[in-house]
């Protein structure tokens, strides 16, 4: 069944009262950084993190009464699955959801604690569907698919509603991409609507189920790598999403991890706003240079989502900082005796670093016995501080052996 216009609008309308409707600030750090004029749709400030919540609302009260009853089930690595739970709580319908084990603690967590029922179960989102698919069978629960279902692209598409209102001079959308049910959803509103803003949707290295279906002209699976955007890797964009959705968006890119990693960061440090590798996607790609085409012109970003492992989010900061060239390490050899190391600290001082960490490595430390390997963690303002504290160990005669920050 095709997605309409009028289909989005009839969501947008049901849902009203139970979706936040997020707002959409223009980014000036962002916009610096970056070369286009930045505004950022905070979806992520939804009640539980994702802009799933709207395709999950207006799917449960679509339902007839008698499955309201019995209840609902889904496999989801997790904002699906959380937002089934919370608005199953609030609509009173019960909720069952199978998570492939890749999925983040603080989704699984989130989800119990939201009342539903929690199965983490299979090694990828394929091997959930088949266990999901067992309790359909067994309980005669209603699945409802995270990505593909006609209502739950509709509920995604108002984001695209939103966007247009909010934004009225909007030259292009920039949508993650994993399963399809958002950019489709967005796609079929913002181009019925408004057909001279660009829909471009951005997926992982990681992932490319968009990318791999468009070459093959149809859904292909696509083999699960670890990325941090976990929200990406459904294995497969779903069908009804890719037939909306491949004649209306109008450019699909990739980025990195790093990247991504990066992305994250500079959300967080420049827009305080916390947000999951899903949702970085769209920053990263501007970052990463993808859209050279894009610069001065008004750009919103869909922040997907802020569901990210508080574990993975430091990984995340260090990385970045390594990146920028704000952490680095380094190993010297120091004169194992009284006076050895303050020296080498005085050099690191008197450069302008920090040190956040010294390990002293005595049995590998050469034929010496007076020498000791010092490992050394600093923290700097940039690559050109680092090199330049390199160049100043070297000239006090503590050559750095090894250099980790690049």
């Amino acid at each position: 069944m095709p997605v309409t216009l009028s289909d989005i609008r009839a969501a947008q309308r049901r849902i009203a009262g139970g979706i936040y409707v997020s707002p959409c600030p223009e980014s000036i750090p962002l916009s610096e950084i970056t070369g286009a004029r930045i505004v950022c749709k905070l979806d992520n400030l939804q009640r539980t993190g994702s802009f799933k919540e709207r395709g999950a609302r207006n799917a449960l009260l679509r339902l007839p009464v008698a499955q309201k009853r019995r209840g609902v089930i889904a496999a989801s690595a997790g904002n699906h699955a959380l937002g089934l739970a919370y608005h199953g709580r609030l609509l009173g319908i019960p909720v069952t959801v199978v998570m492939p084990d890749y999925a983040p603690l603080i989704k699984i967590t989130t989800c119990e604690k939201l009342g539903a029922r929690v199965v983490v179960q299979g090694h990828d989102f394929t091997a959930a569907r088949a266990v999901a698919d067992e309790h359909v069978a067994r309980e005669g629960l209603t699945y409802i698919h995270g990505f593909d279902a006609p209502d739950i692209i509709a509920g995604q598409g108002t984001l695209g509603l939103e966007i247009l209102r909010q934004v009225p001079d909007v030259d292009a959308i920039l949508v993650p991409i994993g399963g399809g049910g958002l950019i489709a959803g967005v796609a079929v509103a913002v181009k019925a609507l408004r057909p001279r803003v660009k829909v471009i949707g951005i997926e992982s290295t990681h992932t490319r189920n968009f990318a791999a279906a468009l070459r093959a002209g149809r859904p292909v699976t696509v083999p699960r790598r670890p990325t941090l955007a976990d929200g990406l890797a459904p294995l497969i964009v779903g069908p009804t999403s890719f037939a909306l959705a491949r004649d209306r968006v109008d450019k699909v890119v990739s980025v990195s991890e790093p990247f991504i990693a990066l992305a994250i960061l500079r959300l967080l440090e420049l827009e305080k706003t916390v947000v999951e590798g899903a949702a970085a996607v769209p920053l990263a790609a501007l970052m990463a240079g993808k859209l050279p085409e894009l610069r001065g012109r008004r750009v919103a970003l869909i922040l997907s989502g802020g569901n990210i492992d508080p574990s993975i989010l430091g990984r995340v900061i260090n990385k970045g900082l390594v990146h920028d060239g704000r952490l680095s390490r380094f190993t010297v050899t120091v004169n194992d005796r009284p006076g050895g190391l303050a020296q080498l600290t005085r050099v690191i001082a008197d450069c302008g670093a920090s040190i956040q960490d010294i390990v002293h490595d005595r049995a590998f430390g050469g034929p010496d016995v007076f020498a000791v390997h010092a490992i050394c963690t600093v923290e700097t303002r940039d690559h050109a501080h680092v090199a330049a504290l390199h160049r100043a160990l070297r000239k006090h005669g503590f050559p750095p052996s090894v250099a980790e920050w690049r």
